[in-house]
């Protein structure tokens, strides 16, 4: 099998590939982003245009301790914890026993209490309290 590797895609013949490099008869060309032909006689038999792959990057920036603990002490409330219980900016709501209402309650008392409306997509988002924290600074800023 024939075939193009490193920073281009994987390109292949399946069908007795040897046979057609050996004897001169296919020829493949790749570069950067341009079209990629195979031919076979000098018969172009495939063509196809190779397309960059996009680019996820996430910028992350820590909330304010102070909003870090008002989540907190929002996420207590609603989910009814004992004044003792630990609740970091780490603490996962699944972990602190809440389910999808008690998120979805949670969300209610931040955007009451921060004055922010938060979106279905990006509720879904939030798993521990440091996302929640995040998330509200984020819209504060938009505002």
């Amino acid at each position: 099998m024939a075939a193009t590797t490193g920073a281009s895609p994987l390109i292949s013949m399946h069908s007795r590939p040897s046979h057609f490099f050996q004897h001169g008869l296919a020829t493949l060309r790749v570069s950067g982003l341009k079209p990629v032909s195979l031919s076979y006689y000098g018969r172009s038999s495939l063509s196809f245009r190779m397309r960059p792959l996009p680019v996820r990057l996430q910028v992350s920036c820590a909330a304010k301790p102070e909003t870090v603990e008002k989540v907190c002490n929002i996420v207590k409330k609603q989910l009814a914890l004992p004044d003792d219980s630990t609740v970091t900016g780490e603490s996962k709501f699944a972990a602190l026993g809440a389910d999808s209402l008690d998120t979805v309650e949670i969300v209610m008392g931040l955007e009451e209490e921060f004055g922010i409306s938060v979106e279905e997509e990006s509720a879904q988002s939030i798993a521990t309290v440091q996302d929640a924290a995040d998330l509200i600074e984020k819209l504060i800023e938009k505002k």
